[in-house]
């Protein structure tokens, strides 16, 4: 069996104040002309379909058209859990209708467990669907009270998946959460903390162990593709760049075909989005140089870092004009080193004059020199007050 596993869509995503909708219609698009050219054996989404619970308009309309294209003109299933950013009862409204169409959705955790049968010349793949739960109500829904997080609640949850499987199928789980197993995994600023637990010993996380067993995990939340300790339990990452914390992730759609026994054959494809996300660094005017521009993609979406030592008047605005879609700007501050106070607080001070101190000043302040051509000029600004306070 042919799948392409996909996570975090997060169709209305805003970044920076600025709607990331057209973006998402366009790799969605590209999504879609994948899925024919790959004619896979189901499409898995594992949550974070929407970017929030109550979706805008267009996000919902858009959701509409893609899988209204690959349900009813390419006729491949679809497979979908509701992550920590979607509404469960939202995403799920209508599913039971839409199962005859091929649209499996489990947005709420129920005791039964969803399951999606599906076929190929070798028999049955079971898909077993677990939406991002918080651990109370799992505990409540089991009616397991030894539930305390997230990782004894997907003990449960899978303990109650093996009592009623048959482990000589292909049986794989798709669901949405922290899995931690050998190996540091990748995060990124736009992924949300599942709860205040994470910053008090790490509870949000679920032992990989708990996945035993199973020929595949489908795992959505972390946005950089990758392996969760094990080479069969896998995020599919987000299909676009939500941060520029993710300027170095190569974003791709895992395509994973399970063997009549059970092997896996995994490969990645790459989409190209409308417009990347990058940073790039440098004095002003050096990046209003055409020489520098004149190469690189003016429209995709910039993080500026400027260099310059000086006042700058209106840095946004001057870029904008030619990167139009500059979303964050920092200037660069150099580090300097914390010795002696060289400036009147040091030894000697009364001996200097106004511009040796304020050479002093400047140079433990910038860790920069004090050339010549600025001695000059701060030379003629204290000559002029000077005057002023002389009356002259």
């Amino acid at each position: 069996m042919k799948i392409m596993h996909t996570s975090d869509w997060h169709i209305g995503k805003i970044v920076n104040q600025r709607h990331m909708t057209l973006d998402q219609e366009y790799i969605l698009q590209a999504l879609v002309e994948l899925l024919e050219r790959e004619k896979p054996d189901v499409l898995v989404v594992a949550g974070d379909i929407y970017d929030r619970g109550v979706p805008p308009v267009e996000a919902v309309e858009l959701l509409d058209k893609v899988l209204s294209r690959i349900l009813l003109k390419l006729q491949i299933p679809v497979i979908m859990i509701a992550g920590n950013h979607d509404s469960p009862d939202r995403l799920s409204f209508g599913n039971q209708l839409l199962q005859e169409k091929g649209l499996y959705i489990a947005g709420r955790f129920t005791k039964d467990v969803r399951r999606a049968r599906l076929w190929d010349e070798y028999g049955p793949v079971n898909f077993y669907l677990i939406p991002y739960t918080p651990p109370a109500v799992v505990r409540e829904v089991l009616g397991c009270h030894d539930i305390v997080d997230h990782n004894t609640a997907m003990e449960a949850i899978t303990t109650k998946i093996r009592e009623g499987w048959n482990a000589k199928e292909r049986n794989v789980i798709v669901t949405h959460g922290f899995i931690r197993g050998i190996g540091e995994l990748e995060y990124s600023e736009s992924e949300k903390p599942l709860s205040v637990t994470l910053s008090l010993g790490g509870t949000d996380y679920v032992d990989v162990k708990h996945f035993d067993g199973f020929t595949y995990t489908a795992l959505g939340h972390l946005h950089s593709p990758q392996q969760a300790g094990r080479e069969n339990v896998r995020y599919g990452g987000s299909l676009l760049k939500y941060s520029f914390s993710e300027v170095k992730q190569q974003k791709s759609i895992t395509m994973v075909e399970i063997g009549k026994d059970g092997e896996l054959t995994i490969d990645c494809k790459a989409l190209l989005p409308l417009r990347d996300m990058r940073r790039i660094k440098g004095e002003l005017n050096a990046l209003l140089d055409p020489k520098v521009y004149q190469e690189t993609n003016l429209e995709d979406y910039l993080h500026v870092t400027l260099t310059d030592e000086g006042e700058l008047i209106e840095p946004m605005s001057q870029l904008r004009a030619v990167y139009p879609n500059v979303l964050s700007l920092d200037i660069e501050v150099k580090e300097r080193k914390v010795g002696e106070n060289k400036t009147a607080a040091g030894e000697g001070y009364k001996q200097k004059s106004k511009l040796a101190l304020f050479g002093d000043f400047y140079q433990d302040m910038t860790g920069q020199e004090f050339t010549k051509e600025k001695a000059t000029i701060v030379a003629n600004i204290i000559e002029t007050v000077d005057r002023e306070d002389r009356g002259e």
